[in-house]
């Protein structure tokens, strides 16, 4: 949205991000910081036609005024390069593309579908933990290999999750492969470990590997596996919140902040 000629372009997940106010040029003269509910205006002289641009958006009663002293993360949004933070990504952010601009059948495309619905379903529901200033998530963590469907750090520690389709049929998950219904076996155990040693070698911290199983009628578990976490979208915060806490704040922020750095998994 546009007025006398500034533009109202969001930034990072959609009714998550912040809005920023630009000039035609490109050049930021505030913006709105949802979570907060605040406006910070950089350029005073045109603070009502940065209201007007932005009323639309605005609920409830908005602070305004200028931008607070920058935060850690502030200050890497402003240094990295847009291509190599990953915090805007969406989950299935890769199938998207493949979706959008793919040329698969209308087979892969059905399995493609899929695929994205059950990393939505379980982004949403971490999504909801990172409402509170002591969890984040980053969706889609990849650089030249996928890494993570999800990479969550919380006061817990770091999990690295992968996400696996239920088909609303029984899962089987031994130590090695995990089986739905009559479908042949597939490595995803396996798999969840080598995401999770990658990330622990990537950000210097043990990272847990974890299968989200979405949309299973059942769960049939191991009882050998004991390295592999494995959660349904309904017990994902049952989990965390009974896992013994381990990172303070500042430990995440840190984190989090090596983590939305593309870079960190090349």
């Amino acid at each position: 949205m546009a007025s006398r000629g500034l533009k109202v372009l969001p930034s990072g997940r959609p009714g998550r991000g912040r809005l920023y106010v630009n000039l035609p040029d490109g050049r930021a003269v505030a913006w709105y910081d949802r979570r907060a509910n605040r406006i910070s205006v950089l350029a005073d002289e045109r603070r009502e036609e940065i209201l007007t641009a932005l009323r639309p958006y605005l609920t409830g009663t908005v602070a305004i005024g200028p931008p607070p002293v920058p935060t850690a993360e502030d200050l890497l949004r402003l240094s990295l390069p847009p291509d190599e933070d990953l915090a805007p990504n969406r989950p299935g952010e890769a199938l998207l593309g493949a979706l959008t601009y793919g040329t698969a059948g209308t087979r892969a495309r059905h399995r493609l579908r899929q695929e994205l619905t059950v990393r939505q379903r379980m982004g949403d529901v971490l999504d909801a933990l990172a409402d509170s200033e002591d969890w984040k998530v980053l969706h889609s963590v990849h650089s030249l290999h996928p890494v993570a469907d999800h990479l969550l750090i919380g006061p817990p520690g770091v999990f690295c999750i992968r996400t696996v389709p239920g088909r609303r049929q029984r899962a089987v998950i031994g130590e090695l492969l995990l089986t739905v219904g009559r479908a042949n076996p597939t490595p995803d155990p396996r798999e969840a470990r080598r995401a999770a040693t990658y990330a622990t070698r990537a950000l210097s911290t043990p990272v847990t590997p974890v299968l989200a199983v979405v949309d299973a009628t059942r769960l049939e578990i191991a009882p050998t596996l004991r390295d592999v976490q494995i959660l349904t979208p309904s017990t994902t915060s049952t989990f965390l919140t009974n896992t013994p806490t381990t990172l303070k704040l500042p430990d995440i922020e840190a984190l989090f902040t090596k983590a939305r750095d593309r870079r960190t998994w090349q």
